[in-house]
């Protein structure tokens, strides 16, 4: 049984899957993946919270964003949005403002998802964006 793409899928699903691979990548391209001082270690793990932030959230923001292309549903794009606000906000919530390369990654990532994924979502609400002249 092949697979089929859902007409109404758009290039920021494909954009968040890339953004998903990257976050999920960032704990070992920037080393932040081995136990920190001061950087919201989990005490039964000893990985920093950041990474496991990081994990979590591309695992979330791949599953919908590929959810969405095999069948669209606009509440797909605003949960990877609120996923998006969560990578922004994360570092302080969690505790790792100190690793500011997990931090960074955080935020820039976390921002792009959001502005993708609703992005999408307001242009399948209003029916898709058009030039008025």
């Amino acid at each position: 049984m092949a697979l089929k793409i859902d007409q109404k899928s758009g290039w920021q699903d494909w954009a968040n899957i890339v953004l998903a691979v990257l976050l999920f990548t960032t704990p070992w391209v920037f080393q932040f993946a081995g136990s920190a001082e001061g950087a919201g270690v989990t005490e039964t793990t000893g990985v920093p919270a950041a990474a496991w932030n990081a994990w979590v959230s591309a695992l979330v923001v791949a599953a919908l964003a590929v959810a969405a292309l095999l069948r669209f549903a606009e509440w797909e794009e605003w949960l990877n949005a609120a996923v998006g606000i969560w990578l922004v906000v994360s570092p302080w919530l969690l505790g790792y403002v100190a690793l500011a390369e997990a931090m960074w990654s955080a935020i820039v990532l976390g921002a792009l998802i959001a502005i993708s994924s609703s992005w999408k979502a307001l242009e399948t609400r209003s029916g898709g964006w058009r030039a008025t002249a």
